[in-house]
């Protein structure tokens, strides 16, 4: 009678739960996930679906900050609230219907004017990982952004009317370790191999049933031995080189074709690339200190590991691709590349614990899970250094050069961040939304403001009748499909910002909801 197979281990209630978001951004990101604090600055349809897309996953906590009470607009635009919620504060009514999406997330709120808060707690924002706000004044935007751009929280701002939609993130800097890029490039260092590989290869004879990486190796060192030892470059060396494999082969063996099909993608590994080279020159982290958070001192490290240790390498990464091979003589690859990224990366870390206490900062800043994972993805890290949002509102902002080509583009979305933005100026103005009263004559009004925000840009091109007069026809009111794409869309950038994984949109995103049409555009 043969034994039952073995059970799997069972997964945890939170694991079990959250199983398909992980798989995204890792046990470590979900728990960095569950641990941040959210603000929101207005619970409008929009806001309410931006909190739903951070709820669901699990975010740590948020705060709602509203002085307005539930009114029946409200209730025709925003599915979360019912007719019993007019008159309540819209702030508390929405918390609490929030928080029955998931009884894991704390949720708060403030019944007061953000302005108030920005008045009288101007540090009330610090407890937050990032801010958003939706449908606010021009003054509010102004005073916010430079708040938060002083405390170096991100602060994304947006507003839905109609069918159009626009957020824009303020980052003043903001370091990426995982990245995730989409075509992520193997580091194999073939062309670099170390001391342990080499000894390795030198011991594995090519079978049926080793990993086509060796069998890539030997006949690389072959083909190198030819060729005044150079590694192939161009699309002919490494044509030459999968005909060499070719030759070797004794009839249909996969591990040769796997190494055929791998040609093309396994060099290049372990130099840094322009951009991870900016990074290591730059200021933060030639001269790091006390003010220096764990990304920088990481990069220090990782930069004296590579002007010292590895030569002008990065750290071997440890992973490697799928191959077909036998179980014994897998492991016994990946041992070696696991060991060499382990011995790499206790160096790194050593760097890293000196510069700590040099720093006089504790040694639990930085642990050696971290460095671990900082090695793993040096190839791919990011700094992204973005724009204050006040700039936009300068009469001599750098970018207006931009927004004049791209306003001549056909089809593109430029049109609508101008008349989101003149919608901004009317309200600032005239004390009322566009349309709210009479869309015609606002429509004038529109194009007057937009003439005179283009004008002072140094932009000739006019704003188009019918962007005019569509957004005085929605007077100000919110459709929640629209916001409830545009909320999803933006609660994917808040949980990157929050994870400090993959890039965040750099950095206004337009949505024309007639047309299922989106932009990016950097502003």
């Amino acid at each position: 009678m043969s034994s039952p197979a073995p059970k799997s281990p069972e997964m945890s209630d939170k694991s079990r739960k959250y199983d398909r978001q992980i798989r995204l951004w890792g046990e470590h990101g979900q728990t960095v996930l569950e641990n941040a604090q959210i603000c929101l600055i207005n619970a409008t349809a929009l806001g309410t679906e931006i909190l739903k897309g951070i709820v669901l996953p699990g975010i740590g906590g948020f705060t709602i900050v509203d002085h307005r009470p539930v009114t029946e607009e409200d209730v025709g635009c925003n599915f979360f609230l019912d007719l019993d919620s007019v008159g309540q504060p819209r702030a508390k009514r929405c918390m609490q219907l929030l928080q029955e999406l998931n009884p894991d997330v704390n949720g708060d709120y403030v019944d007061q004017h953000v302005e108030q808060l920005i008045d009288g707690q101007p540090d009330f924002f610090r407890t937050f990982d990032v801010v958003v706000a939706t449908s606010i004044s021009e003054r509010t935007i102004m005073r916010l952004s430079n708040v938060l751009w002083e405390q170096n929280i991100p602060l994304i701002v947006a507003r839905s009317v109609g069918f159009y939609g626009v957020a824009r993130l303020q980052l003043r800097e903001h370091c990426i370790i995982e990245t995730h890029p989409d075509n992520k490039q193997t580091d194999l260092r073939l062309e670099h191999p170390f001391e342990e590989l080499k000894k390795h290869m030198k011991e594995t004879e090519i079978t049926n049933k080793v990993p086509w990486l060796v069998v890539l190796y030997k006949f690389l060192q072959e083909w190198v031995t030819t060729h005044e030892g150079r590694y192939p470059t161009s699309y002919r060396e490494k044509s030459e080189l999968r005909e060499l494999i070719r030759s070797k082969m004794d009839g249909e063996q996969e591990n040769f074709e796997e190494a055929i099909k791998a040609v093309n993608s396994s060099f290049g590994g372990g130099k840094p690339t322009t951009a991870v080279l900016e990074i290591l020159k730059d200021d933060r982290c030639i001269n790091v200190n006390t003010e220096s958070n764990a990304f920088w001192i990481m990069a220090r490290a990782l930069k004296d590991f590579v002007d010292n240790e590895g030569n002008g390498l990065l750290p071997v990464p440890g992973v490697l691709p799928d191959m077909t091979a036998d179980t014994s003589s897998y492991i016994g690859l990946q041992t070696v590349y696991r060991n060499k990224a382990a011995h790499d990366a206790e160096i790194v870390f050593r760097r890293a614990r000196q510069l700590l206490k040099e720093l006089n900062k504790p040694n639990d800043l930085i642990t050696d899970k971290d460095v671990r994972l900082f090695c793993r993805e040096a190839a791919n890290i990011a700094v992204v250094r973005g724009t204050k949002i006040t700039d936009e509102f300068d009469k001599g902002y750098h970018r207006s050069s931009h927004i004049a080509s791209v306003l001549e583009t056909p089809n593109s979305l430029m049109g609508h961040y101008i008349v989101l933005r003149a919608l901004d100026r009317f309200q600032a103005d005239y004390g009322c939304l566009p349309g709210e009263s009479e869309a015609e004559s606002d429509t004038t009004g529109m194009k007057s403001i937009a003439a005179k925000m283009l004008s002072e840009w140094g932009i000739g091109t006019p704003l188009s009748d019918d962007l005019a007069y569509e957004i005085c026809r929605y007077g100000g009111a919110e459709i929640h499909s629209i916001s409830a794409y545009l909320g999803g869309c933006i609660a994917h950038e808040l949980i990157k910002l929050v994870t400090r994984q993959y890039r965040p949109f750099d950095n206004t995103f337009i949505y024309d909801g007639s047309t299922s049409q989106t932009e990016t555009y950097k502003l």
